[in-house]
């Protein structure tokens, strides 16, 4: 919904002192390492991919990028001379100039995954139109919510109605039904 709390969560989470009162304050001042992009009327959360092979990583003429154990490509501040090489390589034009002079990008919050918690971003979204995990598990949780509002509006659509009733409006007939028919007057038979 565009409603961008996530970049709030991100930069306080990449601030000094944590704090939504006080990180804007800090010199410099936090930025986020997701943006939340307009395109044809849709808001979109833009942020590293983490790719499995990052082009990122493969130009930094300093090794300032690399991966963590757990699969995220994360920036060194103290090895990064700001060539801005890792953002023309990006395929996704991520990462950023921090006003330090340095590139910054989202690190999916490595620190907080490695306690058990969400990223900050996941964690602060309202609408839980961000979700984190493995990719299992995010596909399994996908289909499950499709397959609840599939079943929510076909439910609004389709009326229920007694197998007798189908029957008259399908005009579904058997033999068997034809015999029970014709039958269905007699004072001994109750149908």
């Amino acid at each position: 919904m565009g409603c961008r709390s996530c970049e709030i969560a991100c930069a306080v989470e990449h601030s000094v002192t944590k704090s939504i009162y006080t990180a804007h304050l800090e010199k410099p001042t936090p930025i986020p390492r997701i943006r939340v992009i307009l395109g044809d009327d849709l808001y979109v959360p833009m942020r590293c991919q983490h790719c499995r092979d990052p082009p990122c990583m493969a130009v930094c003429p300093t090794k300032a990028i690399s991966k963590t154990d757990e699969g995220f490509v994360v920036v060194d501040p103290l090895k990064c001379i700001g060539c801005t090489m890792c953002a023309l390589a990006c395929p996704f034009g991520h990462p950023r100039f921090a006003s330090e002079k340095y590139m910054v990008k989202c690190d999916f919050c490595v620190d907080r995954v490695r306690r058990g918690q969400l990223p900050a971003c996941v964690e602060a979204c309202p609408t839980g139109a961000l979700i984190f995990g493995k990719i299992e598990d995010v596909m399994r949780y996908v289909a499950e919510e499709r397959a609840r509002a599939f079943v929510s509006a076909v439910t609004g659509l389709i009326e229920f109605r007694p197998l007798p009733e189908l029957e008259k409006v399908l005009k579904v007939t058997s033999p068997v039904q034809d015999i029970l028919n014709s039958y269905s007057k007699v004072s001994w038979y109750r149908g």
